[in-house]
């Protein structure tokens, strides 16, 4: 069994997966737009066929399942979820990828070491997704 996140972005999939792309690496590995799909009816906004219905972003193993949610939703509120990101022993790594997500975004909490042992700080990013990143000393 996997659990996986599934994160609508209200239309701005297609950047938010570029940018995830850009700052954990990975590769989009699966994109299915609107157009030619059975949601593309002529009830579909034709603002709405160029947007994803589905698509996958694999990191090292892992997946991450987004799309741009249905034409007319409320904007996406990303509360009550973290995406957890342990980097294992890489403090660079850590610091490079919790920068890259903080651009445009917000820190909540530095990137720092914590009573427990590891370094871990908490961001929200550009598209309001909270994020804890952490690493082992």
């Amino acid at each position: 069994m996997r659990i996986e996140p599934y994160l609508s972005f209200g239309g701005r999939c297609e950047e938010a997966l570029a940018f995830y792309a850009s700052c954990l690496g990975g590769q989009l590995v699966a994109l299915n737009r609107y157009a030619g799909s059975p949601m593309d009816t002529p009830k579909l906004p034709p603002q709405w066929r160029d947007k994803i219905l589905h698509a996958e972003l694999e990191v090292e193993g892992a997946r991450i399942l987004a799309s741009d949610g249905l034409p007319g939703a409320a904007k996406p509120v990303f509360s009550g979820t973290t995406l957890c990101l342990d980097l294992a022993e890489d403090k660079q790594r850590a610091e490079r990828i919790f920068d890259a997500l903080a651009e445009g975004g917000q820190v909540r909490m530095p990137l720092a070491p914590k009573f427990w042992g590891a370094a871990m700080g908490m961001v929200q990013d550009r598209f309001g997704v909270p994020w804890m990143v952490s690493c082992a000393p």
